[in-house]
Parts: structure tokens; sequence; C-alpha cells
């Protein structure tokens, strides 16, 4: 008969699973600490051995690091998603800039139309307290609270679409916008009137969202990311032609 004897689970290899879980889903994020080995092991309900053993094969795994006298950490594990040469080629040349807006696009798009159909109220609560946090940080003159809840707020949708590898590869995206890889998030936000359509823009992609309609959250999307497309492309070619312009300035105060 086919029958094998049922055999207790290991309880690290139970907490091994819960913790990969978080990984996966994106709760406990690259570079956050986990709580010390006590207050773990009292949440999860476990002995401090069976604690140990899971973190060990965690670490083997490459998803737990230590760090001497600081704890233990989730790797960094999304760093690996692009080589540092590509980083580096990413950032040396403007066409990859409109690629990334165009990747972007497309998946915050789909992650927008997911997320009006499959996020939960909760999901979805969160989304709309981030967006009021914008509003109050729109009111204030120095932009960066407000280029920062923008990454949130897309951030949020993402995770409200409940697709892991989404996730994860559009997180390993936002980590190079935030290092200045592919452009300064705040260049968007220098002028009042830009900060201004951005705000509305992102207005329009929450009220989407609220009402459940996906194609309506998809259109907002890719219309905001299409404008901060055109904006930097705008932004180049002035760049491109103040340069030119003063080329011609230099060269008509030295002629005769």
């Amino acid at each position: 008969m086919p029958f094998r004897k049922i055999e207790p689970e290991k309880l690290s290899n139970t907490v091994v699973r819960q913790i990969e879980s978080l990984i996966l889903q994106g709760i406990l994020r690259p570079g956050e600490r986990l709580p010390s080995e006590r207050e773990l092991s009292d949440r999860l309900g476990v002995s401090r051995p069976s604690l140990r053993d899971a973190i060990a094969q965690l670490q083997v795994a490459g998803l737990l690091t230590a760090r001497a006298g600081a704890g233990i950490f989730v790797a960094e594990v999304l760093g690996s998603a692009f080589s540092p040469a590509l980083i580096k080629l990413f950032a040396s040349h403007d066409e990859a800039v409109f690629d990334y807006l165009d990747f972007r696009r497309d998946l915050e798009g789909l992650a927008a139309e997911r997320a009006a159909r499959l996020g939960s109220d909760t999901d979805l609560r969160v989304i709309a307290a981030i967006f009021e946090k914008m509003e109050v940080a729109h009111l204030k003159r120095d932009p960066a609270d407000e280029a920062r809840l923008d990454a949130e707020f897309h951030m949020a949708i993402i995770e409200a679409s409940h697709n892991v590898v989404m996730l994860h590869m559009l997180r390993s995206m936002f980590d190079l916008l935030r290092q200045g890889v592919f452009y300064n998030r705040q260049v968007m936000f220098k002028q009042r009137m830009t900060r201004g359509a951005l705000l509305d823009q992102h207005r329009a992609i929450n009220a989407a969202l609220q009402a459940r309609d996906p194609d309506g959250a998809r259109a907002a999307v890719e219309a905001h990311l299409s404008f901060v497309r055109q904006a930097l492309e705008d932004d180049l070619k002035a760049d491109r032609h103040e340069a030119v312009a003063r080329l011609r300035y230099e060269h008509e105060k030295n002629r005769a």
C-alpha cells in the first residue's frame, strides 16, 4: 500500500517557510532588521534553538545576513537584479531613462489594473492614505517629501497587485531610481506647475483604484508616466538647446 507514516515537521522548517513567505510577499524588505532572538522566538512561539536553526538555514540560502553587533537582517537580494556594469551603463545613456519609463508604464499599468480587481480593501486604504500625505506634502516649498511619497504611492499599487515577481522586479527598479541612476525624481517636482499636474495625475489614479475601475486605473497610470516621459524629454532637449545657444553667444561676443 502507498502509505507512509506521518513524521512531525521540525519547528525550524516551519519558521523557515514563514520567513521565506514574508520575504517573497515583500513584507520583510531587503536591509530590514529582524527582531531580537528573544522577541522573535516569543512571537513565533518556538524555542531559541529552533529559531537559531531556522536563521542558519536562511543565511545559507542567502536570504538573511548577520551583521556583527547589529543583528540579523534581510539580505540585499535585490541588488543582484542588475550587475554593477549594467547599472553604470544605464546611468551614462539618456535612452535608458526612456526605456525605463516605457517599462514602468507597461508594467505599472498592468499592476494598477490588477490592484483595482484583486487588491483588498486594506490595500486600497493604504494607497489612499499615501495619497493624502502627498496632498499635505504638496503644500510644502521643498519637494523632497512629495517626491518620496510619489515612489511610495507607486510601490503601494504594485504591492496591491499581489504578483510577487512583478513586486520584486519593480522594487529593484525603484531602488535604482532612488540612487539617481535613471533621473533625479526631485527634478520632476522643481516647478510648481509640474507639481500640480503630477498631483492631479496621482489623484486620478487613486480615484480609479478606489472605484475599482481596472481600465480607468491602467489608463491613468499610463497617462501619468507618458507625461513624465515627455517632461523629461523636454528637459533634456532644453539643456541641449541651451548648450548650443551658449556656444553661439560666445562666438558672437568674440567676433570682431
